[in-house]
């Protein structure tokens, strides 16, 4: 183990595995609200009922344990997906020339989030697809992992859990480099504000909080997007890209259905976030790594 003085970088495997941590952690507390949240993104019904109204229904109609309907592909999906998002991020930063202090923009933080999303999303989506068709299962019944993703095989081969890849990789870029961008930069101004240093628990918690609402802003379109596209039967497409779900919701829905969801989105992103992030910096500490 490194020692606490220690400036010497972390390697590759250590950063991602312990964003991988962190990540399974975070999600096995916070999944229920993903469960709600991605209920009402694809019926008008849980829409209508909110956020408290589809808890009393799923918990109602199917028991607690469907709110971690999904929750052993959404282990999976972390475990590829947030691991190489967060464990990528400051070898990307060095890659686009964040070396100095004074070289180290926001934009340039922004693309480094947005690349290490996109790589995140192209391992993570398999396991997204399969988690998204789990949550929205209304069954007494706990829909299983290997016969969701058995089902999807049969009915659509191995393209159907790479369904609404390109929305997914938009997604992923916007959200992780919004993510990473405004938490790295947040942390700075609170530093400067509090006088508090970068490991300072305090610090980490306000950036993470702060970032989870800025990205709940830009993701939220996107995140619906992905939804509808994922969930969409292969016998009824409704949609045949990102860009036509997009077209078809503004157009027969209006524009502000793309928010649809915000709070909840929000009510799972804030938590998520902090948890996240302040669990990887503890995490990087505990190893002896410098704060990002």
């Amino acid at each position: 183990m490194a020692t606490a003085g220690s400036s010497a970088p972390p390697s590759l495997l250590q950063q991602v595995a312990m964003a991988g941590g962190a990540a399974v952690i975070t999600v096995t507390f916070i999944h229920p609200i993903d469960v709600v949240k991605t209920r009402i993104q694809i019926s008008s019904e849980y829409s209508a009922l909110g956020m408290g109204g589809s808890v009393k229904r799923i918990v109602k109609a199917e028991g607690v344990a469907a709110l971690w309907n999904g929750v052993n592909a959404a282990w999976l999906r972390e475990s590829s997906y947030t691991s190489l998002r967060l464990g990528l991020y400051e070898p990307c930063k060095i890659l686009f020339g964040c070396t100095t202090k004074e070289n180290t923009t926001f934009v340039k933080k922004f693309l480094a989030g947005s690349a290490a999303g996109a790589l995140g999303s192209l391992a993570g989506n398999p396991f997204d697809v399969v988690k998204t068709r789990m949550m929205t299962a209304e069954s007494s019944t706990r829909p299983s992992i290997v016969g969701t993703a058995s089902e999807l095989m049969k009915n659509q081969g191995i393209g159907g859990f790479y369904r609404g890849i390109d929305s997914n990789v938009a997604r992923a870029m916007v959200l992780n480099g919004t993510k990473m961008a405004c938490y790295d930069q947040m942390k700075g101004y609170t530093v400067q504000f509090t006088g508090l240093p970068k490991s300072s628990l305090i610090v980490q918690f306000l950036a993470a909080a702060s970032a989870g609402f800025f990205m709940t802003c830009t993701v939220a379109p996107f995140d619906m997007v992905r939804t509808r596209l994922m969930n969409q039967p292969p016998d009824a497409k409704i949609y045949s890209n990102a860009i036509d779900c997009f077209h078809k919701i503004i157009t027969q829905e209006g524009p502000l259905t793309l928010w649809r969801g915000f709070i909840p989105i929000w009510s799972r992103f804030a938590p998520t976030t902090t948890l996240q992030l302040v669990i990887f910096e503890q995490l990087r500490s505990f190893m002896g790594m410098k704060s990002l």
